[in-house]
């Protein structure tokens, strides 16, 4: 999967998708095939407004499989959910990366970025930004909701690391500490925006004034 070009300043490419579904699905799939088509579905099925807690069953049948034939590919649902956590994880700190390499930025602007990198991904990823916020692993197995935590916690590391060159830059005398107040003030704030946006149905833009509100706070 490639990124494509971004209308956002500042960072150089979008964050990925998972491919959209072929249909119909391939009698006999090549390997490795069913256990994207899986993924795929049980993202797809996640975009869905107002879902209830997806069942292997109804993955099944979405995909015209049996129940079996999903647990040949993943042991448990809760693999399948991370599978789709590892595609988050890879696909946000790979450009989390593009821009701590990216040379000349400050590091207000490489937070920001940060924090418009997060947005576009949520916003093209629906179904994901459910995960991500934890309401589609509200009845799923516990350590899903850690992996999500650790997420943001490193989210909220690297922040901090990137702002405390700032603080010191602006000649604060307590660097450290003004950047983690501004770290964790930064990493929820882009939480509520995804919050917001899963649970208005995907109708509320996370991006909504995202320029003009990363302008006040970063």
């Amino acid at each position: 999967m490639q990124n494509e070009e971004t209308s956002y300043p500042g960072v150089e490419a979008q964050p990925e998708t998972l491919p959209t579904a072929a249909a119909p699905v391939r009698k006999r799939p090549k390997p490795g095939e069913r256990r994207v088509q899986i993924l795929q579905a049980l993202a797809a099925m996640l975009e869905q407004p107002g879902a209830e807690r997806v069942t292997t069953a109804a993955l099944a049948a979405r995909l015209d499989v049996s129940e079996a034939a999903l647990y040949r590919h993943f042991a448990s649902k809760a693999q399948m959910f991370e599978g789709l956590i590892d595609f988050i994880e890879q696909s946000v700190f790979t450009l989390v990366n593009q821009v701590l390499e990216r040379e000349g930025a400050t590091g207000a602007q490489q937070a920001a970025r940060i924090l418009t990198l997060l947005v576009q991904f949520a916003e093209r990823n629906p179904g994901m930004t459910r995960v991500m916020v934890g309401d589609a692993l509200v009845f799923e197995n516990e350590r899903l909701q850690q992996r999500m935590n650790q997420f943001f916690d490193k989210i909220e590391s690297t922040l901090r690391q990137v702002l405390r060159g700032a603080a010191a830059a602006e000649g604060s005398a307590t660097p450290t500490v003004d950047a983690q107040v501004r770290a964790a003030a930064l990493t929820a704030f882009v939480v509520g925006q995804l919050q917001r946006f899963a649970r208005s149905g995907f109708r509320r833009s996370p991006s909504e004034h995202l320029d003009a509100t990363i302008a006040l706070i970063v």
